[in-house]
């Protein structure tokens, strides 16, 4: 086995041994700690317990690996998968245990147990992965890279890997048939294609390593005596699309038949399942705030509203929403009623805003309608933030891509927003930074992104936002 591999299993295992200490321990003190956990009349079945919990876990673990020896991986990957995880671990320890012994595990502190059992796993894991990340910051777990072509392409790889100390890569040097002086990137060169060999045998290229390749297909028989003599030597390939020359981005690929095929991006929100759950979620999360709390808010805005200013206390605007098409999007009005709502964007001092929707605006109250929004499916509780129709139009013309924001529903919140793209677009770069973002939302999305960017916007909200007007 290449030592890259041997180094993933160790890391892979060395996680799943500290889940299973983890459960060991919170099953532990569950029983001894929590009466009600485990029925008396069955205290002599501790180690039959024991031994199913850790044998179901180890089986969920195995098919959900921990993720954490991955090179690259976002924190909410890591919960996302503990939570997969823990999820298959309950229902079927719950099922097994209670087949052995149906008066062995009740229901309510098993809920507890399981609740208890993620939130470990998440602080170990994520532990982990910071130490993990540390580790190789420190130029340890590395991995060597060797490139194959000096164009543009190669030169974004490098960026990308060296960008982040914590991945281990250590790129040694390209090959090709002559040095390139504008390649842009620190590295030596080391040769022609053809004195690939001899630099590995010479310089014992290590297994672990992996050499990138950007050759045009016109060379396809070099190419394929490097595929031939790197998988010989247990040295890892990889193909490096060269289709940087007219596309600036990541690339996907897929299989249709046996037919390599990109595509422009990654969006996981086209899956049916993934939709399901963000709308369920959406619906279950606007359902009950409308139905509790903002009864409450809209009495109180509702009051001090029309004793401030004449007019409704909703305002209505029609934006743009999935795939362009028009909704009307509510807020508590903030405004006097005036001729530019649909034309003019909020400024700072904007003299049309009332003392009262300052602040409204600034504690993001006003945005509160938009959960009706959310519950009658034109928006979601997370996505890029809808634009009004002249918007839309004006930077439709001038920012490329604009309009992918719109293959996802729009938001009440959204990454661009909690991570400092909010308030007045003053210069045209600012609007280009904050669609940025709203395409790597829609490109990078999960279950646990939506959390992260949730938990980041009431935090944000209790401290206060200096953009937020």
């Amino acid at each position: 086995m290449p030592q890259e591999s041997q180094t993933y299993s160790i890391i892979r295992w060395s996680v799943i041994a500290v889940d299973l200490l983890v459960l060991n321990a919170l099953i532990s003190l569950f029983v001894f700690a929590f009466p009600s956990f485990m029925p008396s009349a069955v205290e002599d079945n501790y180690e039959l317990f024991y031994f199913v919990l850790n044998m179901v876990y180890l089986l969920c673990v195995s098919i959900k690996g921990p993720l954490l020896q991955m090179r690259k991986i976002r924190s909410e990957q890591i919960v996302g998968r503990v939570f997969t995880t823990i999820l298959w671990f309950s229902v079927l320890s719950f099922l097994s245990v209670n087949y052995v012994n149906p008066a062995m595990f009740r229901w309510q502190p098993a809920f507890v147990f399981y609740v208890s059992l993620f939130f470990l796993l998440v602080a170990s894991r994520l532990s982990s992965r910071a130490f993990l990340n540390w580790h190789r910051s420190r130029g340890r777990n590395r991995c060597d890279v060797l490139f194959v072509g000096s164009y543009p392409n190669m030169a974004d790889l490098y960026n990308e890997m060296m960008g982040d100390p914590t991945t281990g890569y250590r790129v040694l040097g390209y090959f090709d048939d002559k040095p390139k002086d504008d390649f842009g990137i620190p590295i030596p060169y080391l040769g022609p294609v053809g004195s690939i060999p001899d630099y590995m045998e010479s310089s014992n290229f290590h297994p672990r390593g992996r050499v990138y390749c950007c050759l045009p297909s016109a060379r396809g028989h070099e190419i394929r005596q490097l595929i031939d003599y790197c998988e010989n030597h247990l040295i890892r390939f990889y193909s490096v699309p060269n289709v940087r020359n007219y596309l600036h981005r990541s690339m996907c690929m897929q299989l249709v038949g046996d037919v390599p095929v990109l595509y422009m991006r990654k969006e996981p929100l086209r899956k049916p399942l993934n939709r399901f759950i963000k709308r369920v979620f959406d619906v279950v999360c606007s359902s009950l705030f409308l139905c509790t709390l903002f009864p409450f808010i809209y009495l109180i805005v509702g009051v001090i509203t029309k004793f401030t200013s004449p007019g409704p206390v909703f305002f209505k605007q029609k934006r743009n929403g999935l795939n362009g098409e028009e909704f009307y999007c509510y807020k508590f009005r903030s405004m006097k009623m005036n001729s530019q709502s649909d034309t003019l964007q909020a400024t700072e001092h904007d003299p049309r805003k009332t003392k009262f929707g300052n602040f409204l605006r600034k504690s993001s109250i006003d945005e509160l309608p938009q959960f009706i929004n959310v519950l009658k499916g034109d928006m979601s509780i997370v996505g890029p933030r809808p634009h009004m129709l002249k918007h839309t139009e004006e930077y439709s013309e001038l920012i490329n891509k604009y309009m992918v924001r719109h293959f996802i529903k729009p938001g009440i919140t959204g990454w661009a927003q909690v991570t400092g793209c909010r308030g007045e677009t003053k210069e045209l770069s600012q609007m280009e930074a904050r669609i940025r973002k709203d395409i790597w939302y829609v490109e990078n999305w999960s279950f646990w992104l939506d959390i992260r960017i949730m938990y980041l916007t009431v935090r944000n909200a209790l401290q206060g936002e200096k953009n937020a007007y």
